[in-house]
């Protein structure tokens, strides 16, 4: 091939199927994805090692270190010579594809021509009808990794990518592996109060076709648990033990089905081996912590929320040992709102009201969070200004923004009432406030009782003619009447 100026070039580029055309934007690396990747390449049990380094290259030149970039390329090329060479050329072409566009942005346009040659000739010779893309499933489970790795957002799709690889080779191990993991996490991501399961059958095939499989193993003992079958999902619990000695990512899930159990000890005994490993992993302190906050729930019940003697002492260091894990949590993970919330509470419960402030505001000023992690900040947000910060109008502000944010939230039912309550609380004192009634008129429109919130709207413009909200709400109201 002669070669191609800079703008044709980016032109085929675009065609190709590698990361750089996958969609997968820089805000939604998440904070840790670097640490993950580098300790599943050691304790890989899930994704190929080479689909790890494609990932890590991508990951690289999205941070600007091109050069690294395409060292992370030369060891997915040295893996694909080793490991996979009965399927070598296909599985080649997503990391030729990102050598192409790394050395695009280098500008060294003539190694990006040469592997886009590489890509066209593997493409004639499997008789593509494209000149740079070939429709392989490998490349979809690919494409299904890469895009599970930068977050929820894009769960629907690598769903979809899975599925389409699947529908090749309905029984291949690493196919079900990633599909399986799909479902699970949109169980969970989508699941809006209700324990979702549709990830069950997925688990249970892809456990069949990798026996020894611990992460895939944990991820249904962990399904198993949440629709009632804990006896079960304990027995894979207790083959992973026996399976493995330090992974981890495995080792993390493993205690929270002990956590989630209320077995504490046996759940702190696997995370401090786990830490052993990785020592500075914010999930792992955070479960740390809930686990220390958990014990200190047990003693309040005991004690009717009156600890004294050795119980005082004992909810005095649990409270100090939570609050650290907790702290290391946020320090390493800026983006995970409920270790702010975690955090937060704690300062609240050792009586530290303005350190709780200062993690509060941080959470409400984090970037590039989902809608329902916003949602879920602003209504603990307001909790803790309703009960701690001795403002029930700045609480009234963060309810309403919450239920602004989200109305599919497992928390909505609970706002609702937390809202009104307040409000009729805030009314009895003074029948004129008029953001309290404006509240209740937003409430009630929510739950559909229109005339209602007409009625609580009328009363706050008469009280407030000028008020923009109401005269909004009222015209919107009167129409659907």
């Amino acid at each position: 091939m002669s070669e191609i100026p800079k703008d044709p070039l980016k032109a085929i580029l675009l065609d190709l199927e590698c990361h750089f055309t996958w969609n997968l934007l820089k805000e939604d690396i998440l904070f840790d994805v670097e640490d993950t990747i580098e300790q599943q390449l050691e304790f890989v049990t899930t994704e190929s090692r080479l689909t790890l380094y494609n990932l890590l290259a991508y990951v690289k030149h999205l941070k600007g270190q091109n050069e690294d970039a395409l060292e992370c390329l030369e060891q997915a090329e040295d893996i694909m010579q080793r490991e996979h060479s009965d399927k070598e050329e296909v599985r080649r072409l997503v990391t030729w594809g990102n050598y192409a566009w790394v050395y695009y942005h280098m500008d060294q346009l003539k190694e990006a021509q040469k592997h886009l040659d590489k890509i066209g000739t593997v493409c004639r010779k499997l008789s593509s009808p494209s000149d740079y893309k070939l429709e392989m499933p490998e490349i979809d489970c690919e494409k299904g990794w890469a895009l599970l790795k930068f977050g929820g957002k894009y769960y629907h799709r690598a769903k979809a990518a899975f599925e389409k690889a699947l529908e090749a080779e309905p029984d291949n191990p690493e196919f079900n592996i990633g599909y399986a993991i799909t479902v699970y996490r949109l169980d969970d991501t989508d699941r809006h109060g209700c324990i979702k399961s549709f990830s069950l059958g997925p688990l249970r095939k892809a456990v069949t076709l990798n026996p020894g499989n611990a992460y895939i193993k944990v991820l249904l003992a962990l399904k198993l648990q949440d629709i009632q079958a804990e006896d079960e999902g304990e027995k894979y619990i207790e083959e992973i033990l026996d399976q493995i000695s330090s992974q981890p990512h495995v080792l993390r899930y493993t205690a929270k089905f002990y956590r989630r159990k209320n077995s504490w000890d046996k759940a702190l005994e696997v995370l401090k081996k786990a830490l052993k490993v990785t020592p500075m992993s914010s999930f792992l302190h955070h479960q740390m912590g809930l686990c220390y906050r958990a014990q200190m729930t047990e003693i309040k019940k005991a004690t009717d929320n009156r600890p004294t003697g050795e119980d005082k002492r004992r909810m005095d260091r649990l409270l100090t040992t939570a609050i650290s894990h907790f702290e290391v949590a946020v320090q390493r993970d800026s983006k995970f709102p409920f270790v702010y919330t975690d955090l937060a509470s704690m300062y609240v419960e050792a009586g530290q009201c303005s350190k709780a402030e200062e993690v509060f505001q941080k959470a409400l000023h984090l970037e590039n969070i989902t809608d329902d992690h916003k949602h879920q900040i602003h209504y603990y947000y307001g909790r803790f200004q309703e009960f701690h910060g001795k403002s029930e109008s700045t609480a009234m502000c963060h309810y309403l923004e919450a239920l602004k944010i989200s109305d599919q939230s497992s928390l909505r039912p609970k706002l609702i009432s937390v809202l009104k309550k307040l409000a009729v609380k805030r009314l009895g004192r003074d029948a004129s406030d008029v953001q309290s009634l404006c509240a209740l008129g937003f409430v009630y429109k929510l739950e559909g009782a229109r005339r209602q919130a007409v009625e609580y709207y009328e009363r706050a413009l008469r009280l407030d003619p000028e008020n923009a909200e109401s005269l909004a709400a009222l015209c919107e109201l009167r129409l659907s009447i």
